[in-house]
């Protein structure tokens, strides 16, 4: 696995400030989550994020496990990013444009504890997928 960060954009329809709102509420996750493995937030998750936040969300990849996440980025309506025990930083990059907001998601490794682990599970073409996914259901959320 390179050290690359992995990276998508998108229009979507929204403000900024609209889509952020989703993004800082973690039981919405799952309305957008294009990997499949979201299954719903801890019931101890903040109603919304922010800087240094740590919210729990129920998964599954194959079997069900646990996940806390804490949010280590965070600008208002603009930027939010969390990351969990492997290290590596989930983050949503919000621009205004004429009409909407130009989003970008990026699955970003370069701060993983362990590139192997990454590699052997294929993270850069899954994740690349996924983020694809998301943002085509971030669109349709908002179309």
């Amino acid at each position: 696995m390179s050290k690359t960060v992995i990276t998508r954009t998108a229009f979507v329809k929204a403000p900024p400030g609209v889509i952020f709102e989703l993004l800082a509420d973690p039981r919405r996750h799952g309305e957008i989550d294009g990997s499949g493995t979201i299954q719903n937030a801890r019931l101890n998750a903040p109603a919304r994020l922010s800087l240094g936040a740590t919210f729990g969300m129920d998964m599954k990849m194959g079997v069900p496990y646990r996940i806390v996440n804490t949010v280590v980025e965070f600008e208002e309506n603009k930027q939010i990013g969390w990351r969990h025990i492997g290290g590596h930083i989930w983050r949503y990059i919000l621009e205004p444009v004429e009409g909407g907001t130009q989003v970008t998601e990026q699955f970003d490794p370069t701060t993983a504890k362990s590139q192997l682990v990454l590699k052997l599970s294929k993270a850069e073409t899954k994740n690349a997928k996924s983020i694809e996914k998301t943002l085509d259901n971030l669109q349709e959320l908002f179309d």
